[in-house]
């Protein structure tokens, strides 16, 4: 069923690329209305983030809002930083990206005036109703609408350790002695924003890292992708057999003088297939054995942060701890870290100054801080998925309800559909993603 109205709930990358999909139809009756309670369009989690060296870790090249013109932002990045990159092999700050998106928002709109709508609201409800949708407001007003999407993206966890430990970038994250001794707990993505800040504010202190598999994320490389053939991809097999496969065809490309790199980017158009192919006792493997070296190869740095990092390390400013974190308290000032080093049964009791988390992102919804998806899951409208890494959706993106029925008007997009596509974190998937569930609305 397409709708000629439709609410997207949520202001974020996710939710200004829908947008601007939608927007791109040449139907003149469309309405779409998109509602963000931060007030800024394009800024969310990922792209709100202020210092110079909190970038995007994918090239330029790579980061257009649509996939049919995948050169549409690094012309809009030459024409507002003109002479400043040599090509579009770069990784720019990710409020630059933000004001990026804002602005295909702000074009998309102005491409056929009154039929976009931006709200500066908090969403409490979401109701389905026969004949559309309807919206409660955080100041009492209702909205209705044909169709209504869920695009929220990521939720930061609470800090652990009670509120001791403290977020990167937040209020509580007031300048320390340069010399201090720090602990980050976690080593992905959020850890090099962590240690960036700290190195941007000359910090000189050890900083001791702490993941259960003390694993950091690798670097890029300027290198193309290896062609694979759909029909040479192991679909539905044993992660075992995958594994084994993947390794041979990095062995092979490595011999041929090639890059690791090439093939995981190889595969990357196939890797929301793989996930699908897989019964649930192969995804639960994947996650709990396989993901974390995924990641760091997956998901990889820019090249001089990246360089900057094994500098840190080598020199033994920042010290690499698989170990479980078991709590912390307060103490003369700073805090007692616990940790348990993996392979051990004993305990090892660190002082530090601080304590950064940098563990991830919240997914389990059903410990959602956002009050609209509490309310779906309380009512039954939505359920976790089979793995309780996002929401329960269809292949075309609609909200499954608890009883398993299926939503004819109200879809989900970006982070949330994790557990169905898996691969949903990027851009250059989200945009896809988008692109196709803008054309079924349309």
């Amino acid at each position: 069923m397409s709708g000629k109205s439709i609410i997207i709930i949520g202001g974020g990358a996710s939710g200004v690329l829908l947008a601007a999909h939608l927007l791109r139809s040449a139907d003149p009756d469309l309405r779409v209305t998109l509602i963000e309670k931060q007030g800024q369009f394009g800024q969310g989690l990922a792209y709100s983030a202020l210092h110079r060296n909190h970038r995007v870790n994918v090239p330029a090249r790579g980061m257009s809002a649509f996939a049919d013109d995948p050169d549409h932002f690094w012309r809009w990045l030459a024409s507002r930083e003109p002479g400043k990159h040599a090509s579009s092999w770069t990784f720019v700050p990710r409020r630059v990206y933000g004001a990026y998106l804002e602005s295909v928002l702000r074009d998309a709109g102005a491409s056929m005036p009154g039929r976009l709508r931006v709200l500066v609201e908090e969403v409490e409800a979401l109701h389905e109703r026969p004949d559309g949708v309807e919206v409660l407001l955080a100041n009492g007003s209702r909205l209705t609408a044909d169709q209504a999407v869920l695009a929220v993206g990521h939720e930061t966890q609470p800090a652990r350790g009670k509120g001791l430990a403290v977020r990167a970038g937040s209020s509580r994250d007031t300048p320390l002695d340069p010399d201090a001794p720090v602990m980050i707990l976690g080593s992905g993505l959020s850890m090099v924003d962590a240690w960036v800040s700290l190195a941007g504010g000359q910090h000189r202190g050890p900083i001791m890292v702490v993941s259960r598999n003390g694993l950091v994320p690798r670097g890029h490389h300027d290198v193309p992708p290896v062609s694979i053939d759909a029909a040479d991809v192991p679909f539905g097999t044993s992660l075992t057999y995958l594994t084994a496969w993947f390794r041979d065809l990095v062995a092979d490309t490595i011999a041929q003088g090639g890059d690791w790199r090439s093939v995981v980017d190889g595969l990357r158009p196939y890797n929301q297939r793989l996930w699908q192919s897989w019964p649930e006792r192969e995804r639960r493997q994947f996650l709990r054995h396989v993901r974390p070296w995924w990641n760091i190869h997956r998901h990889r740095l820019p090249p001089d942060l990246h360089q900057g990092l094994v500098g840190a390390i080598a020199n033994g400013q920042v010290e690499l701890v698989a170990a479980e974190f078991v709590g912390i308290e307060s103490r003369d000032g700073g805090v007692r870290a616990t940790i348990r080093p993996r392979g051990t049964s004993g305990r090892q009791v660190v002082d530090v100054a601080r304590v950064y988390d940098c563990g991830g992102v919240s997914v389990d919804i059903r410990a959602s801080g956002n009050p609209v998806i509490r309310q779906l899951v309380q009512s039954g409208a939505a359920r976790p998925d089979a793995m309780s890494i996002g929401m329960d959706v269809s292949e075309d993106c609609a909200l499954i309800a608890a009883d398993g029925s299926v939503s004819q008007r109200v879809r989900v997009v970006g982070p949330l559909t994790r557990g169905r596509f898996f691969e949903i974190e990027a851009v250059p998937d989200i945009r896809l993603q988008c692109a196709s569930l803008a054309k079924a609305l349309t």
